[in-house]
């Protein structure tokens, strides 16, 4: 069999296993059509992800439905304010043997799971949301000076309520910046809300089947490396990062009066990686600069910071964004 054949073969199967995900995801998930295709993106690209949203826009749902499609341990862990490091983590436990014998023995937690779901990351003290950031961003937990490798895949979707701030722990800017994504999740429309009705409130619900395994989403994932970035998008992604960044040499006067800081380097990894994720899920063995422009608002608007003149004018970090997208 000659490479070229094996190599439409592999894509023929890639793409079949795109178009049964969003079936077997649609089966549970009324509209949020958007919104799975950015999860999605965000998984295929290795990359951990916040959502933000109302309560009951089906934020666990959604990442746990997602989860038995892929065929991934899936995780839920509940953050509150009394919530401590080692409940993540896991801790070493004295034990007595059959002989008397006393020994520590370590009892894994939670994050030792393909797939988390960090809900209310916010609800939590510092200490313990640095447990968790620090196994997202090293891929492994140390405990009583041991350190255990976390299995791949390995991705942490961590939801935020926006209405209520008393007794919570904002995330700094530097941490939010671990973030892949930042996806705000909004109210779904009538007609999707009367689906939802129809669907939820009788004797029968669909449930999702799994249709891949570990070994499958780590096949997906590196097929996304494989997609091109030309020279072109590559331009349009450094050029809209730069502009980003204000009283600099690519920054434009709208920049210049309403940006606190712009975004890093990371935002341009971010930008590139996944527009190659949109690119393969859209069925495109190259991005584009409209993948680009796609997935630019997930991923610029917890790096971009905006003044106290854009706070005080209503001007929020999406506009800001949409003007950059514009300007190139």
């Amino acid at each position: 069999m000659s490479e070229d054949i094996r190599a439409e073969e592999q894509w023929s199967e890639i793409q079949d296993s795109v178009k049964k995900i969003r079936q077997q995801t649609g089966r549970v998930i009324v509209g949020q059509n958007d919104v799975v295709e950015e999860l999605m993106v965000s998984l295929l690209c290795r990359g951990h992800c916040l959502l933000t949203g109302v309560p009951g826009l089906a934020k666990t749902l959604l990442v746990s439905t997602l989860g038995k499609v892929l065929g991934l341990k899936f995780q839920r862990i509940q953050f509150t304010p009394d919530l401590m490091p080692t409940d993540i983590v896991g801790s070493e436990i004295l034990q007595t043997s059959s002989d008397g014998a006393r020994n520590f023995e370590y009892v894994p937690g939670p994050i030792f799971a393909n797939l988390i779901l960090a809900d209310e990351i916010n609800r939590t003290p510092p200490k313990t949301q640095a447990a968790l950031l620090e196994a997202m961003q090293e891929k492994q937990v140390t405990v009583a000076g041991k350190t255990r490798q976390l299995s791949e895949p390995f991705i942490v979707f961590a939801t935020q309520n926006p209405i209520e701030h008393e007794g919570t722990y904002p995330l700094p800017e530097a941490q939010l910046d671990r973030f892949f994504y930042n996806i705000k999740i909004d109210y779904p429309s009538m007609a999707d809300e009367e689906e939802i009705i129809r669907r939820t409130t009788g004797h029968h619900c669909d449930e999702a089947e799994a249709i891949l395994d570990a070994d499958g989403v780590n096949k997906l994932q590196d097929a996304t490396l494989d997609i091109q970035l030309p020279d072109s998008v590559v331009k349009y992604i450094l050029q809209t990062v730069h502009g980003s960044r204000p009283h600099t040499a690519g920054a434009n006067e709208f920049v210049n009066q309403y940006v606190e800081y712009g975004a890093g380097p990371r935002a341009s990894q971010c930008l590139a990686r996944a527009a190659r994720a949109l690119a393969l899920l859209r069925g495109e063995s190259a991005a584009s600069i409209d993948e680009v422009k796609a997935v630019a608002l997930p991923v610029l608007r917890h790096r971009i910071i905006p003044n106290y003149n854009a706070s005080g004018e209503g001007i929020l970090v999406e506009t800001i964004i949409e003007k950059l997208l514009n300007q190139n």
